[in-house]
């Protein structure tokens, strides 16, 4: 009779295979949605205000939406979103759409369609009186109306057309529902009866008169449920008009906060830029990973291409939007899948040389069960940062946290489900066992012999790393005191505007074409953006319309033969004020959830150390930004988070060592030896992972573009500086807090160490548990 455990490598093939061929099916029957930053087209985020009459509240804001949903129907865009975001914001994107003016013009116009009564000219002795106000008509000229009888609410259907006895004269014809017929009616009867007032009734649109006509006699005994209303329109504008009305009346007034458009061929070369660096990224490690591990490193390259298969899976079953920052979470989750396979593969190494003679299998098996609890907590971490990232984010940042939290769950199965089944079937063929050599986990190797021999004493000047991390971090502040940083349009509102130009114009004569056209204060620049042009220009200026940014367009073209938009980025200032309390925010409340969770995974002295060592890194990347000038924006923003999460990770591996080896010395020895031991038997790992994914984010950062790069650099510095600050900054302060505040019997620092830390060795080869 077999045990329990001999059962479990069926159970996980069987789920493996399952997972694997769901999520094969789901890719081939779903459709990826791609953001507009990959698609190419224009996103426009409406901010409604409240009036009066009306509050700004979720119920008032999905009725805009509804009125909103009409108007971009009529505008004739392919596969339109439109949805609501917060209390009183409406996001709308517009797939393909490269020139936002008219878009802008339609749905972001209040349309408050209002019809008056022209009670009469307003002149010198004529004074407005209660609810009544001064206009000019459609030709200019004061007059004095009543106040509304009707608005838009009251509007059935209308459209524009030319009557049959008309010559070039566009008309737009109007129909009444239930609600506004009465108030139509009452304003013909008012007209007809108001021979001061010429028996006019004044039509106005956002305050603004659009035709006063006058009511004609044969209408004054029967008004009817319709009108026509004429005036000197164009065929665009009557069409225009014609949408604004059937659209109906917004409920609240709404404010363009926030407005990009993508060239398609920008969100091309996006896709094909990350695609790229994925691919050299992971054949990289394949390769690393392959060199140290050998064949238990290849299963784990198959397993990792199985969490490619699976994150695009979850991505499209979930309905999930890919966005630019998207692809890079999904490369990024590559290192986490990699650190879990190194965290195992070495801590079987360790029960292979300790337990000889017992088998590979037997090895393995306890790899995993020890590793568990690290690979955990570690994932647990980058959880938390992506669903602050979800919920203090926006855009394509918030996207970034959909799928690095897509990323982690995929890296999970694949490296404890899919590779365990893997590398469990290869431990145990007979090729293997007959020559555990080739398996790469028989032996420990000669760097991991001189670390458990002649490594360093790092604990043993604990107060001395401390002081030089304080240092590192006056430097690191001195920037922020100095410079500061370069914050994004995101943060400071304003206006970013990208050119790929037919010929080379260098920034020098684009800044002084840009200042001719009329805007001197526009900062200028060269690039070299994701679409491969070399001497690509961009353009930041303040709050600026989308006439004066087709002004600039048209001078650049006319000076470099030609331009074609590559991005156009309008944030208004509300917006960044609130994106940066928003960071700040995220910030806090990431290093909180961090100490919070440590706090309970581990003693306080631990999570007292972590975090601080998280301020540090956070800082420290700062700093270097700071320092460098390299752009600060909402995409940094995630970076940083992403940082939080990666930096605990390796805190989280060390000191889950450090408190089993307190366990098994049963609070006896020296804490700094205790300390040091730990670190130094982590340290194969440590570089193994760093290696690996640095592999993955270096790739993205070369071929990633503007877009991307500044981000793969953070992430980088966040890994390089975490390895740093977990060995350095991190341990030091926990070892010394632990000094002086540890528990002094032995059994109440076993009580502290996490029971899953010390799991008995134990496998399907000896039968038992």
């Amino acid at each position: 009779m077999s045990s329990p455990d001999s059962r479990a490598p069926l159970w996980r093939a069987v789920a493996s295979l399952i997972v694997l061929i769901a999520a094969g099916v789901a890719a081939l029957n779903n459709p990826v949605n791609l953001g507009l930053d990959l698609e190419g087209g224009t996103q426009i985020v409406l901010e409604t205000q409240s009036t009066d009459r009306v509050q700004a509240d979720s119920e008032a804001t999905d009725r805009a939406l509804e009125v909103l949903r009409g108007r971009v129907d009529a505008l004739g865009v392919a596969e339109p979103t439109l949805s609501r975001s917060g209390e009183n914001r409406i996001i709308v994107e517009l797939p393909g759409v490269q020139d936002p003016r008219k878009a802008a013009e339609v749905i972001g116009q209040t349309a408050q369609l209002e019809f008056h009564n022209v009670v009469g000219p307003a002149g010198e002795n004529a004074e407005p009186g209660d609810n009544q106000q001064v206009v000019d008509d459609e030709d200019g000229n004061p007059i004095l109306v009543g106040p509304p009888l009707l608005d838009g609410n009251g509007i059935d259907d209308a459209s524009f057309g030319q009557p049959q006895d008309s010559i070039g004269q566009w008309v737009v014809d109007v129909d009444f529902n239930d609600e506004g017929t009465p108030g139509w009616q009452e304003l013909v009867s008012q007209a007809c009866a108001n021979e001061a007032g010429g028996s006019r009734i004044a039509i106005m649109l956002d305050g603004d008169v659009i035709s006063s006509p006058q009511v004609q006699p044969g209408l004054c005994s029967n008004p009817g449920s319709s009108t026509q209303i004429t005036g000197d329109f164009s065929q665009a504008e009557a069409e225009d008009l014609s949408v604004l009305i059937k659209g109906g009346a917004l409920p609240v007034p709404v404010e363009v906060i926030e407005q990009r458009t993508i060239g398609a061929t920008l969100g091309d070369a996006a896709i094909a830029a990350s695609f790229e660096a994925g691919l050299i990224g992971l054949a990289l490690t394949a390769i690393y990973i392959l060199f140290v591990y050998r064949l238990v490193g290849m299963m784990a390259t198959l397993a990792l291409a199985a969490y490619t298969l699976l994150a695009y899976g979850m991505l499209v079953w979930l309905g999930a939007t890919l966005t630019l920052p998207g692809l890079a979470g999904f490369v990024l989750a590559i290192g986490l899948a990699i650190d879990a396979n190194v965290l195992v593969f070495e801590r079987a190494r360790e029960e292979y040389i300790r337990r000889r003679g017992e088998g590979l299998g037997r090895a393995l098996d306890t790899g995993y069960n020890k590793a568990w609890s690290a690979i955990i907590d570690s994932n647990v971490t980058t959880l938390i940062a992506a669903a602050l990232l979800f919920f203090f984010a926006s855009g394509s940042v918030r996207g970034f946290g959909v799928t690095l939290s897509i990323g982690t769950i995929a890296s999970m199965m694949s490296a404890l489900v899919i590779a365990r089944v893997l590398t469990d079937w290869l431990v145990r063929r007979s090729f293997v066992k007959n020559r555990p050599a080739v398996s790469g986990i028989a032996g420990d190797g000669s760097f991991r012999r001189w670390l458990a021999t002649n490594g360093p004493d790092l604990m043993r000047r604990a107060g001395t790393w401390v002081t030089v991390a304080v240092i590192a971090l006056v430097v690191a502040v001195g920037g922020l005191v100095i410079r500061g940083l370069d914050l994004g349009i995101d943060f400071t509102g304003g206006r970013l505007l990208e050119y790929s130009t037919t010929q080379t114009i260098s920034a020098d004569d684009a800044r002084d074409v840009v200042a001719d056209a009329g805007f001197p204060q526009a900062v200028v620049q060269e690039s070299s953006s994701d679409t491969g042009n070399e001497h690509d220009i961009t353009v930041r200026v303040g709050q600026i319309s989308d006439d004066e940014a087709v002004q600039i367009e048209q001078a650049l073209a006319d000076a470099a033969g030609g331009a074609t938009k590559e991005r156009d980025e309008l944030v208004g200032p509300s917006l960044g004020d609130e994106l940066r309390n928003k960071a700040i925010t995220a910030f806090v409340i990431a290093i909180a959830a961090q100490m919070i969770y440590l706090a309970f995974r581990f003693r306080w002295t631990f999570a007292t150390g972590a975090v601080l060592s998280l301020a540090f890194v956070v800082l420290m990347v700062v700093g270097f930004f700071a320092w460098t000038g390299l752009p600060v924006d909402s995409v940094f923003l995630a970076a940083i988070l992403s940082i939080i999460g990666l930096a605990i990770n390796d805190t989280i591996v060390v000191f889950d060592r450090i408190r089993e080896e307190l366990r098994n010395r049963d609070g006896t020895g020296s804490v700094r030896t205790t300390f040091n031991d730990a670190i130094l038997q982590t340290f194969p790992r440590t570089i193994n992972t760093s290696l690996s994914t640095i592999f993955v984010l270096a790739a993205l950062a070369v071929l990633g573009g503007d877009t991307l790069k500044p981000f793969a650099i953070a992430l980088l510095l966040g890994m390089i500086i975490g390895v740093y600050a977990t060995t350095l900054v991190a341990s030091p302060i926990a070892v010394m807090l632990e000094e002086r505040f540890r528990p002094r019997e032995g059994k109440d620092v076993l009580a502290a160490a996490d029971p899953y830390a010390d799991v008995p060795a134990g496998g399907r080869e000896t039968g038992t548990l």
